[in-house]
């Protein structure tokens, strides 16, 4: 299992090269240029599950977000956005895990926290990227959902390849 980890190790680090600049060319857009409202005004014309979203508020960034605040759509575009910023820096995580497993194999500690802290220095590049955008401005709070995401899928995948890397040792006995 580790021979195949090495071996595809250039296709785990293309994968992390792929979503960075997805994420660079992500943060090079307006938010006019990228939002979902039109979207979601033609295809969520019904309002689904607003009532129970109604109930629903919550500072982020110092913002207070509500449908009442928003309105319908702003608001289920905001949960699409930071489920789209921990979602994308989780898959990051696993990939950045698995391109760096074979280094640290040895130390499950550093095997987590050296993808999860090179994930969150490429969040706050990010960040940083998207506030040279007209019309973007960058918030730490997303660096800190970003490194959450990150380390969620930094975690999943040393615990996934310890208990199959331990299953393997215990079927050759």
């Amino acid at each position: 299992m580790e021979n195949n980890l090495k071996k595809n190790e250039k296709w785990f680090w293309g994968v992390v090269v792929l979503i960075e600049l997805v994420l660079f060319y992500s943060s090079s857009m307006t938010y006019k240029q990228q939002t979902s409202v039109p979207f979601l005004e033609r295809f969520l014309k019904n309002k689904p599950m607003q009532d129970s979203l109604r109930g629903i508020g919550f500072t982020y960034g110092g913002k207070y977000q509500s449908i009442e605040n928003d309105g319908y759509f702003h608001f289920v575009e905001f949960f699409i956005r930071k489920g789209a910023h921990f979602g994308i820096y989780m898959i990051l995580g696993v990939f950045l895990c698995l391109a760096l497993y074979t280094y640290f194999n040895k130390n499950k500690f550093l095997s987590t926290f050296i993808p999860w802290m090179t994930a969150t220095g490429l969040a706050a590049f990010d960040e940083f990227h998207q506030g040279l955008t007209g019309g973007r401005t960058p918030s730490v709070v997303d660096v800190i959902l970003d490194s959450c995401g990150a380390l969620t899928g930094s975690i999943i995948t040393v615990l996934v390849l310890y208990f199959v890397f331990r299953k393997k040792k215990a079927n050759k006995l």
